[in-house]
């Protein structure tokens, strides 16, 4: 069976081939918007969801040519994907990109191995020749590269380099090892060995710093040179956070792939939780939802299981030990007391042992 991973490196371009990349930015943030304009007209007034493609605009528009031509043909994709999501109302209108806002990036194809890794420390692309790579994960041999999306970060370039691989996956029949994990807001989570996540909160530790880069760009003057400047150093600060909250999940997630033959968890809807309960901050500063995500695909790969079990199963007001359920338990009670057998438990710690007992009587079906 066929599967796709994606490996991300650091690139560290010369003059000339940092102006051609963000040449290239240019052109298919250009290619995107006239491709969106025009379709957008034809629909207007003809009612018919017509794309050009990006060979009709080079005639007009010589720069386009100067460029890897297929990553104007992505852009053109990119717009007829927005269409038809957009006409089978799983996505709004589409909007057109701006060069201040919107986020740098364009992805090429590999074509007859147009795209390879030489010598461990350069990438190998199309107009850009040999880029400077920080190679510091070998993309195994058997690995067949299908695209890289090139990226601007806050001055500093990246690439995602798209694999393909076939792999038979054993699954791992064993109800053996299976652990549940409940979520919790400053935790993380509790799991069912009554172990704790111990989520180092990167948001809230450095808010305090981020309201101050704040509260200086309100006084600055819109869209001068001083408020890009500053906008620059907030931008850096969140792909700070961002990076140090993908790397802590990315080891727990492993450690949990290695250790356990399946993982447990609720169906959660983190953005009805976050929008009801004002947790807002706490929700996306964990970031359950990759967390989850990491958690399942490291899993797959290894044969083993990633179950979910009904989010409407009352896991906190069940007895891990007699299976009693309470009628009303408060969110503001952290112990659970059972009035059948007596015993008194942590509730998160509660909650995770049923979470596992439940994906152990999946695993025997």
């Amino acid at each position: 069976m066929k599967y796709n991973l994606a490996f991300r490196y650091r690139i560290y371009p010369n003059k000339e081939q940092e102006l051609l990349i963000n040449k290239t930015f240019g052109c298919v943030r250009f290619v995107y918007n006239t491709i969106l304009y025009t379709a957008n007209k034809i629909y207007e007034e003809t009612g018919k969801n017509k794309i050009i493609t990006p060979a009709s605009l080079k005639s007009e528009n010589q720069f386009l040519k100067e460029v890897d031509s297929l990553a104007l043909s992505n852009a053109q994709l990119n717009v007829k994907r927005s269409f038809t999501n957009f006409f089978q109302k799983r996505a709004k209108f589409p909007k057109f990109k701006f060069k201040k806002t919107s986020v740098k990036s364009y992805t090429t194809n590999c074509v007859n191995n147009s795209i390879r890794i030489e010598e461990n420390k350069y990438l190998v692309l199309s107009k850009l020749k040999r880029i400077k790579l920080k190679y510091h994960r070998e993309i195994p041999e058997d690995y067949k590269i299908k695209s890289v999306t090139l990226t601007n970060s806050n001055g500093n370039y990246y690439v995602s380099i798209l694999t393909e691989f076939e792999k038979e996956i054993q699954k791992v029949a064993s109800n053996d090892k299976v652990i549940g994990l409940d979520f919790s807001m400053s935790e993380l989570f509790v799991s069912s060995e009554n172990q704790k996540a111990d989520y180092p909160r990167y948001f809230r530790m450095l808010e305090e710093e981020l309201k101050k880069l704040q509260k200086s760009l309100s006084r600055k003057v819109k869209f001068s040179k001083n408020w890009y400047k500053q906008k620059m150093k907030i931008s850096k600060l969140h792909e700070y956070i961002k990076n140090c909250r993908r790397d802590f999940l990315h080891k727990l997630s492993k450690k949990l792939s290695e250790d356990y033959n399946a993982v447990v968890v609720e169906n959660l809807n983190m953005k009805g939780m976050s929008q009801a309960l004002n947790f807002g901050k706490s929700v996306g500063d964990n970031g359950w939802g990759m967390f989850l995500r990491m958690v399942e695909y490291k899993l797959m790969f290894l044969g083993k299981q990633f179950l979910k079990i009904d989010k409407w199963f009352p896991s906190s007001k069940t007895c891990s030990k007699c299976g009693n359920v309470k009628e009303e338990l408060k969110l503001s009670e952290r112990s659970y007391k059972c009035e059948c057998c007596g015993i008194e438990i942590d509730r998160d710690y509660n909650a995770a042992l049923n979470i596992r007992d439940v994906g152990k009587e999946m695993l025997k079906y």
